[in-house]
């Protein structure tokens, strides 16, 4: 990976003497005396390598570890196939960076390029970026995108998951657009309420699907709504149920987002991730981030390059409307690999096997005592309540079982993934018995 060579004392005192002092003293002058340390620090000296291994081993016992995971709220459980860390874990990936040259960056040009193909095939949109940061960011970064100089008007569902709305909102701080939230009715977007609020400055309505409920929204209905007032509808979406469910693409969206951690990056304690972001050819000249494209050489020979870079990272910078600029491709190869070795109808049987054992699990909790909050469609996850979340989860969490995520007022927000067995959802349906 390379080697890191301090430079010397003799270096560091020519250094100095370039810049015009005397000694490392002169340079921190500045400094307060009374803010600036003497003597020696109070630190432990040094240990062996295999002392710190032991050391660190120490503390990672600490860490409590899941097997058995029913929890997802954005962040969910499923199956990585080997392959996925076998190819992207290999030197010339993990340390590329920024591909500005073309000429020597063929490999991961490529890479981002059948990134966004098959993020494309997956929403049934027309073009799509790579880098965003996460799902959340992604977002953020749509609703700018649909700001115009005379619609500055943001809507969002409250069905939306609360750390996106969060993120638009810190996203927008300081500018002109104003955030509008559309309520909610017994789980679901109120389409009634958004048609009533819609108006001439209306630039855009932020929906999530499956919500974070888990329900499946009226989207067909949302999407007229929104385009009868001439504004964008952009859909939030979890990657894995577009195996199965209708796409953003065919339900009309403008624009398609999501957490791209589902398609083969794991958990690893919450990142990193990646947001994709996807769109139509009207609007794909706005998309923020990196955009790698097909061409050929003067031998007319396949080629890739990054494209519409006249953009934020370089001579229009002062005309920006983003601000990304670090490389998530190493976790868009993950997807692309994960997506390869899959394929669609292995994306298709993972979305087919999150439903039916959602659909098993929660049967079994209602057996148990657990009533469904919201007699609606679901996908993967639901919310259920009529009992003492707090006393429920630490019996389960006592059977190395991670429950569900409690909402508040005895409410839990489950999952249920390919991973899930049989087995272990009727430890935690007689688990949730016993406690109910």
């Amino acid at each position: 990976m390379g080697t890191f060579i301090p430079n010397t004392r003799e270096e560091q005192k020519s250094m100095l003497e370039e810049i015009g002092y005397s000694s490392l003293d002169d340079l921190f002058k500045d400094i307060p005396t009374e803010c600036m340390f003497k003597g020696e620090l109070n630190i432990p000296k040094g240990k062996a390598e295999l002392e710190v291994v032991r050391e660190i081993d120490k503390m990672a016992d600490r860490n409590k570890m899941y097997k058995k995971i029913f929890r997802g709220a954005g962040a969910y459980y499923h199956y990585v196939p080997s392959i996925v860390d076998t190819v992207s874990n290999k030197e010339e990936f993990v340390t590329s960076y920024t591909p500005y040259q073309a000429e020597i960056s063929q490999g991961i040009l490529q890479s981002i390029f059948e990134y966004q193909t098959m993020i494309c095939e997956l929403t049934g949109m027309e073009a799509t970026n790579a880098s965003v940061y996460d799902g959340c960011s992604a977002a953020a970064e749509a609703c700018t995108m649909c700001i115009e100089r005379k619609r500055r008007k943001i809507y969002i569902s409250e069905t939306v998951d609360p750390r996106i709305i969060e993120t638009i909102r810190t996203y927008n701080f300081g500018s002109d657009a104003e955030i509008l939230m559309v309520p909610k009715v017994d789980g679901e977007t109120d389409s009634k309420s958004l048609k009533d609020m819609l108006d001439d400055q209306s630039a855009c309505l932020v929906i999530q699907q499956p919500n974070y409920f888990g329900i499946l929204e009226e989207v067909d209905a949302l999407s007229d709504v929104v385009h009868e007032a001439g504004a964008k509808l952009i859909m939030s979406c979890n990657p894995i149920s577009l195996g199965l469910l209708k796409t953003p693409g065919e339900y009309g969206a403008d624009i398609a987002v999501g957490e791209g951690q589902p398609l083969g990056l794991g958990l690893a304690y919450g990142g990193p991730y990646l947001g994709f972001m996807a769109t139509t050819k009207k609007m794909f000249r706005k998309l923020p981030g990196r955009i790698a494209g097909e061409t050929v050489d003067k031998n007319g020979e396949r080629g890739f390059v990054l494209t519409l870079q006249a953009r934020e990272q370089h001579i229009r910078r002062e005309k920006a409307s983003s601000n990304i600029c670090s490389n998530q491709a190493l976790c868009a190869l993950k997807v692309a690999v994960y997506l390869s070795a899959v394929g669609p109808k292995g994306i298709k049987e993972v979305a087919v096997q999150c439903t039916s054992k959602a659909h098993y699990l929660q049967k079994g909790l209602e057996k148990a005592g657990l009533k469904l909050e919201y007699d609606k469609p679901f996908f993967n996850e639901f919310v259920t309540d009529s009992c003492d979340s707090s006393k429920l989860l630490k019996a389960l969490d006592e059977k190395d079982i991670l429950g569900g995520l409690p909402l508040g007022d005895n409410r839990i927000l489950w999952c249920a993934t390919e991973m899930a067995t049989k087995e272990d959802m009727d430890e935690l349906i007689n688990a949730t018995k016993e406690v109910s």
